[in-house]
């Protein structure tokens, strides 16, 4: 058993979130794994409410905001909770969920609006993982990047090549492309305000693209591509599955993979890239 420390970036707020998962010996395309059942396994946390510790599973909003009742009924409105909002689901029956927010609020939201599927991709391994909470759904062979072994820090180009590089770190899925020229993508949303800020003070962008990669961010929407950080990271088809390093950035599974894990991977997916 191997503990992963990924952490849900939401704006201004970071849920820290500890994943406990047990590796394959020898991973396959559809590799299925039973969830772990200690306390520390993620996206569980312990709640104490009345003096009882109990577990609640962590799930997250996905695809857009949505609104939280406080009862099952679409004529109940307590307030909007905008897309990656973590939250504890309590219970769900008829369609709708119990949950409560990390604030303390709790009401009901459609069960569709909810997802606990994300992503590690292991560069080392050069193998993408899709898991359910903790439990690892998925494994797939994946082709990366020229550089396959440096963190992404700014454009590359034929001319500098080196470049091609994943950037690692967590991001989530901000766009869906189903008529990607790589068969389907995912796109993800770097570079972060985090990436602005260094490229910032290297010279690489000016202060106005600062800006917009930071108010993109902010309404969750995708940043600017075009800019000497570089952009368009994926994870997309057309993978060759037998991890070679061909690609100018992104992750690449084949095609079959592709097509598995396009229909449980919303918008809002964390993608934890190490």
């Amino acid at each position: 058993m191997r503990t992963i420390g990924w952490v849900l970036v939401l704006g201004g707020l970071v849920s820290g979130l500890c994943a406990a998962v047990a590796q394959p010996s020898a991973p396959t395309d559809t590799t299925r794994m039973s969830a772990p059942t200690t306390a520390e396994a993620a996206p569980e946390r312990l709640d104490r409410r009345g003096g009882v510790l109990r577990r609640t599973p962590l799930f997250y909003v996905a695809e857009e905001a949505t609104v939280l009742h406080n009862r099952p009924s679409l004529n109940a409105p307590v307030t909007r909770l905008s897309l990656r909002t973590p939250v504890r689901r309590l219970s769900c029956e008829g369609g709708w969920c119990r949950v409560r927010t990390d604030t303390g609020t709790t009401g009901y939201v459609a069960d569709t609006a909810l997802s606990n599927v994300w992503i590690r991709v292991s560069k080392a391994e050069r193998r993408v993982y899709v898991y359910r909470g903790a439990e690892l759904a998925h494994t797939f062979e994946a082709d990366m990047a020229y550089n396959s072994f440096s963190d992404k820090r700014r454009n590359g180009s034929e001319d500098r090549p080196d470049h091609w590089r994943t950037p690692e770190g967590t991001f989530y899925v901000v766009h869906k492309n189903p008529q990607s020229q790589f068969h389907k993508a995912l796109v993800l949303n770097y570079p972060k305000v985090e990436d602005a800020r260094r490229g910032l003070d290297a010279g690489l962008i000016s202060r106005s693209q600062y800006e917009a990669i930071k108010q993109a961010q902010e309404e969750h929407r995708m940043p600017p591509m075009g800019t000497d950080l570089g952009g368009w990271i994926e994870i997309h088809g057309d993978g060759t599955g037998d991890a070679t390093a061909w690609t100018q950035g992104c992750v690449a599974i084949r095609n079959a993979a592709m097509d598995v894990i396009w229909e449980q991977v919303p918008v809002g997916t964390p993608v934890l890239v190490e």
